[in-house]
């Protein structure tokens, strides 16, 4: 019996979310993952006439064009990276500078659109953790075809036959790439984050403290609740602060005033994650910048405030809700806030 196209379709779309986050890895993108995963569905709609049954599996089918079209876009790419990487760290009071481009930056993504949601606790423990800013942008240093092996057999657990087949290899050189990209992540990999537990106690406490002390640009119990070595970004400035008392001075800076913003819980990267928003002219609250927290130890090693809000807003669906209905972004002047 023939398939109708719109039962391909439903085929297909179930594997949308589990895509969106292979090739979120790949391309450290949640922008170019969309659009990977758009173009992989459309190319196998298209060709669904050709497939075999007998020589893979529909999943396994689907991954190979996400792949190719992972690697496609990858072949004249830069490589996307965090602000740690691009320079030194500055020193506080210094200026942002200009913006960097967009295409440079490890990009975050909702939880929701890569977090298949009947995954294990196990199980969604590991994909939040290879979904962090760090990790994405870890995988990063690895080229390409090792990135995708790397991702197959150490995130989604493929074995090293299903591998080979899909890369249309040899096991033996799916081993290699895998030692290989493993030897490059043990020097370039992240530091261990804190797994992501939204239901622990103690994380909820730091989290509300730390919103708390935000709400009142209470700069002393907000330093303290900060690793020694924690870090500050903002991309898409370069700007970067390492230390504590770099950061404490920061935050006194008079240009960082806060007065009147909030932080809005949102589900971003596996990791504690915050709208910040600031009254609009009409006295509602609108995104100003997208904060992820990195926790370890219980206290927070790394802030990472996203202020291209104008290109994150439709990605996280932000202008559905009726508190950001007016979704209105604010300019990124000489001094935005820091926080």
């Amino acid at each position: 019996m023939v398939e109708s196209s719109a039962g391909v379709g439903e085929r297909l779309e179930l594997f949308r979310t589990e895509l969106t986050g292979y090739c979120y890895r790949m391309l450290g993108s949640g922008f170019e993952a969309e659009d990977a995963v758009q173009e992989t569905l459309v190319r196998a709609w298209r060709s669904y006439d050709r497939y075999d049954a007998g020589r893979a599996s529909l999943r396994t089918w689907v991954y190979r064009i996400a792949t190719n079209v992972c690697l496609d876009m990858l072949r004249s790419a830069q490589r996307r990276t965090l602000a740690m990487d691009l320079g030194p760290a500055s020193q506080a009071g210094a200026e942002l500078g200009s913006p960097v481009a967009h295409q440079r930056w490890i990009q975050p993504i909702p939880d929701g659109r890569v977090l298949p949601m009947g995954d294990s606790p196990e199980e969604l423990a590991v994909a939040r953790e290879t979904i962090r800013l760090a990790f994405v942008a870890a995988l990063q240093h690895l080229p390409p075809r090792q990135r995708a092996v790397l991702i197959l057999r150490d995130v989604l657990c493929w074995s090293a036959d299903e591998v080979a087949r899909l890369l249309e290899t040899s096991v033996a050189s799916v081993n290699s790439a895998l030692q290989r990209a493993r030897a490059t992540l043990r020097v370039a990999g992240p530091a261990p984050g804190e797994p992501w537990r939204p239901a622990d106690p103690a994380q909820r406490e730091l989290l509300d403290r730390y919103c708390a002390a935000f709400e009142r640009h209470d700069v002393a119990t907000l330093v303290s609740l900060l690793h020694e070595d924690a870090t500050m970004s903002m991309p898409p400035f370069a700007w970067w602060l390492r230390g504590r008392d770099q950061i404490r001075l920061a935050l006194q800076d008079p240009r960082a005033s806060c007065a009147g913003a909030r932080l809005r819980p949102v589900a971003a990267n596996g990791s504690p994650a915050f709208w910040q928003t600031r009254p609009g002219p009409d006295g509602r609250h609108v995104p100003f910048g997208l904060v992820l927290l990195d926790v370890r130890g219980g206290v927070i090693t790394g802030i990472v405030t996203y202020l291209d809000i104008d290109r994150l807003v439709p990605l996280f669906d932000v202008g559905r809700t009726d508190e950001f209905a007016a979704a209105a972004t604010y300019s990124l002047g000489p001094h935005p806030t820091i926080l």
